[in-house]
């Protein structure tokens, strides 16, 4: 089964054809990285005004690249939810539109269970049930993934996402949009026990996180430093951050592994890509005796390859939508 899989939710435009959810036949991206960092994050407006400029060409090329007719297309998903709203309906109004001049089905897609869903692309052995832990600029949760299309949520962040304290921590460095891969490379030479910064706990929800405490640590740390007139070790600095954030998260999903009875454990997002965050994480399930798998760094971020992936699960579950399908900034897992 060949599936067209749209994704726009924040600021990469991706158009890919996939097959039988294992498959990557061609995943176009154009990234607005370049058009968002003179403001240091994503502007809402720019993004969807970005993504309605390129999404048809896109598509085009995807389906070129991927050696097929468009006859031959078989069903078009779409990532519907969540994200920037205005974003993410460019995306399903091309999607629907898509599925309508093909006659084929449109395929809702939650944009996390995507994430979850790149793994499958990578890993071909890779089946339910795991443990996943999904770490993006928006989304930090754990869920017990119970089968392709049954998935709950054990614990989630309350506050700030993990990624969105690295963007945080790197524009209050100096270090551009997005955080997450600066921080990394500049921590590569720092002393990951020099800052001692707060690991953020949610009483009675053991597997709920905090990172607002962490983000405003280290605004306040840097603000100081100035302040004072003090030299600042920024390796150090994001050592000690990268630190942190990954003993927020590492311990909660090896507990929550074991304690599910599973041994599996996954990961996937594009803050999963962090390095100390993928040592951490290995070292962990190693010496637990359990499974791991990352995605390879190409699928850690959006793509649509992993809308499709999960796109074919979710078809095989009886999941379709028409043309009243709409877009939602926030949705349950």
């Amino acid at each position: 089964m060949k599936i067209l899989s749209v994704e726009s939710t924040c600021d990469e435009t991706a158009v890919a054809v996939t097959e039988n959810g294992r498959r990557v036949l061609s995943d176009q991206i154009f990234s607005q990285v370049n058009l968002h960092a003179l403001y240091g994050g994503v502007v809402p407006e720019l993004a969807s005004r970005s993504h309605v400029e390129v999404i048809s060409l896109l598509a085009e090329r995807a389906v070129a690249e991927a050696g097929v007719r468009k006859e031959e297309l078989d069903a078009v998903a779409v990532s519907y939810a969540p994200g920037l709203i205005g974003a993410v309906l460019v995306g399903v109004n091309f999607a629907k539109s898509a599925a309508l001049a093909l006659n084929v089905p449109l395929i809702p897609v939650h944009h996390l269970r995507g994430h979850i869903a790149a793994n499958y692309l990578a890993f071909p052995e890779l089946e339910p049930p795991f443990l996943c832990l999904v770490v993006s600029g928006g989304n930090t949760l754990l869920a017990d993934v119970r089968d392709y299309t049954d998935l709950h949520v054990l614990g989630a962040t309350r506050d700030d996402a993990a990624g969105e304290c690295f963007d945080k921590t790197a524009r209050v460095l100096g270090l551009g949009y997005p955080g997450g891969r600066p921080v990394d490379e500049l921590s590569q030479g720092g002393d990951p026990t020099k800052y001692r910064l707060p690991v953020g706990n949610v009483a009675d929800h053991p597997y709920d996180m905090s990172f607002s405490g962490l983000k405003t640590a280290v605004v306040n740390l840097v603000h100081t430093a100035e302040q004072r007139g003090e030299e600042l070790d920024k390796p150090s600095l994001c050592a000690s951050f990268a630190a942190t954030v990954s003993a927020s998260l590492v311990p909660r999903t090896i507990r929550a592994a074991k304690e599910l009875g599973y041994n599996t454990v996954v990961a996937a997002g594009g803050v999963a890509a962090n390095s100390r965050i993928r040592a951490d994480l290995t070292q962990a399930t190693k010496e637990a005796g359990l499974r791991l798998f990352f995605p390879p760094l190409h699928l850690c971020g959006d793509n649509a390859a992993m809308i499709g992936a999960q796109g074919y699960y979710e078809y095989l579950a009886g999941r379709r939508a028409d043309s009243s399908l709409n877009a939602y900034a926030r949705m349950e897992l």
